[in-house]
């Protein structure tokens, strides 16, 4: 009969593949294939290449023409076999394009050379991609994924200066003897040389370092942040260590000038100032080091200097659950205005997982933070082409893809780390989300269409294990030495007094706002009594650099 075939064509058609089927059905539907505009795409080496190449195969190019992208291997062997040219050339793109995507790279140690075969020593890349791309800041936040509890709750947003510091820093070993060091004005027209420092060195073994802090693009730096802050609606916070190191200072001067002027009125409005008494909050370092570990609802900001960003960013990493769950994208600045931005993923190129898969053994690597990297690289390079029909597109393919790796993660497809030993391998991770992305680019809302996965968001958000991840190596002997010590009645568990104790112990108990204003004013108090008392070498001001 008419129905019984039709049960039939029902049944052939749920047993076919998933990936056939969306094929059969894309023929009537409405999406189409777009072309990308132009971008920047940077790859790198070992697992992470490896995982990339697979998403490009299997998620963006059958959906997406990239006949406009150029492509830059900064692979060791490639950059030595170029003398570095390759790395000039897309460090040039990037200049000229504006939208860059980034696959973790290789600074090799000699151990790599040699084994590489490589003819000379490499440096790291970052520093002429942030010179040739006016870098004012390196953004690293955290990634959530909608149902599912990482670390901190809410969106932690983090400025990085990205020049300055110790990273440029010029250094000598020397003996015992004086050391001057002198500015020289660009023109002597303009003044004469001034003596920064001088000091006598009586180790017989030291090291004099040198550099500086450039601040001429800190209001650059702070126009991005406090946007940032408002549209996530987060705690605004500045850190420096100024109340010791006076050159500092400058930094913090220029945020709070930027800040009353054209942000503070939003922020009061939004309601974002109330835990700092309506007005911009300064921490030291040291406070926020204590801050971030205690404050694990999120929802707060802090911009910095170059190494305090680098150090406290790991710090968020590791409550945010691991750095392969925060952001790092450079923003530049070209000659017109237009902001120039590099998306990359926080962490390295995965060498264990790469070795296990040279040796044919199964694999089960996570690639969110590079997946994140790229959509947000495609999204910008549209925003720049400033072609509306061209934006929708490209937006509804990220929007989609990223639901469908969020979908995968929800619905227990995602990889060991968040799945555990029944998660998917890499290639079949990848696999699930192709499917998936093909379905939700057939709808006009495939960001919110939940085919696979219940989009259930009143529910209660799931904690994954950290025990999962594959650099798991407590001592849980330790462990259990530490729990009995705070199980103080013995009875195997810890009730809510013993709790506090131990967070008190740890240093981690969550402080009234009011204490907290306490601590951060008895921190500054400190400092300046440590100067006072000759224990710390104080500037007299930013604009008289001489010694106390």
């Amino acid at each position: 009969s008419n129905w019984k075939l039709g049960q039939l064509v029902v049944s052939m058609w749920k047993a076919q593949p998933m990936l056939l089927r969306w094929r059969g059905f894309r023929a009537a539907s409405s999406w189409s294939r777009f072309t990308a505009p132009p971008m920047v795409y940077i790859s790198g080496e070992e697992m992470t290449r490896y995982a990339m190449e697979l998403i490009m195969e299997k998620w963006v190019k059958p959906s997406v023409d990239i006949s406009k992208w150029e492509f830059y291997d900064l692979s060791c062997k490639e950059r030595d076999a170029t003398n570095d040219q390759v790395l000039k050339d897309a460090v040039a793109a990037g200049a000229r394009i504006g939208s860059i995507f980034k696959e973790p790279t290789i600074t090799p140690t000699k151990e790599q050379m040699a084994s590489m075969g490589l003819t000379k020593a490499l440096g790291s890349p970052n520093g002429l991609m942030r010179r040739g791309w006016n870098g004012i800041t390196i953004s690293r936040d955290t990634i959530h994924i909608p149902g599912i509890e990482l670390g901190f709750r809410r969106p932690v947003l983090f400025e990085r200066h990205a020049v300055g510091g110790e990273y440029g820093a010029g250094w000598k070993k020397v003996g015992k003897g004086r050391v001057l060091t002198t500015f020289f004005p660009e023109s002597m027209d303009e003044g004469q040389p001034i003596i920064v420092d001088g000091r006598e060195v009586k180790d017989d073994r030291s090291c004099v370092v040198v550099y500086d802090n450039p601040l001429d693009n800190v209001e650059d730096l702070a126009h991005i942040f406090f946007q940032r802050c408002l549209e996530a609606k987060v705690v605004p916070y500045v850190v420096t260590k100024k109340t010791v190191f006076k050159w500092q200072e400058g930094f913090w001067q220029i945020m709070k000038e930027v800040f009353d002027a054209d942000y503070k009125g939003d922020f009061l409005k939004a309601g974002l100032l109330e835990k700092t008494h309506g007005e911009l909050q300064h921490l030291i370092s040291d406070a926020a080091t204590m801050q971030i570990i205690r404050w694990t609802d999120g929802g707060f900001g802090m911009a910095c200097h170059n190494y305090d960003g680098d150090m406290l960013t790991d710090e968020v990493a590791q409550v945010h659950r691991s750095p392969g769950f925060i952001t790092s994208n450079l923003i530049g600045k070209r000659e017109d205005g237009a902001l120039i931005k590099e998306f990359e993923a926080s962490h390295g190129t995965v060498a264990d997982l790469w070795n296990a898969h040279l040796r044919g053994e199964e694999t089960s690597m996570n690639p969110l933070g590079m997946v994140v990297a790229l959509l947000g690289a495609m999204d910008h390079s549209a925003a720049l082409v400033q072609d509306p029909q061209l934006l929708k597109a490209t937006q509804h393919f990220t929007k989609c893809c990223q639901a469908a790796v969020y979908a995968a993660f929800r619905s227990g497809k995602g990889t060991r780390d968040m799945a555990g030993p029944e998660g998917q391998t890499t290639e079949q991770f990848v696999n699930w989300v192709a499917e998936d992305l093909g379905r939700r680019l057939e709808s006009a809302d495939g960001a919110k269409l939940a085919d696979m996965v219940e989009e259930e968001t009143a529910e209660p958000a799931v904690k994954v294990s950290r025990k999962f991840r594959r650099n798991y190596k407590v001592d849980e002997g330790k462990m259990q030495a530490m729990f009995e010590r705070f199980d103080t009645d013995g009875n195997g568990k810890i009730d809510f007094e013993e709790f506090v104790e131990l967070a008190l112990e740890l240093g981690i108990a969550p402080l009234e706002d009011d204490a907290i204003m306490a601590e951060m004013e008895h921190q500054e108090h400190k400092a300046d009594l440590e100067a006072a008392r000759g224990r710390v070498r104080r500037w007299a001001s930013i604009e008289e650099p001489r010694l106390m």
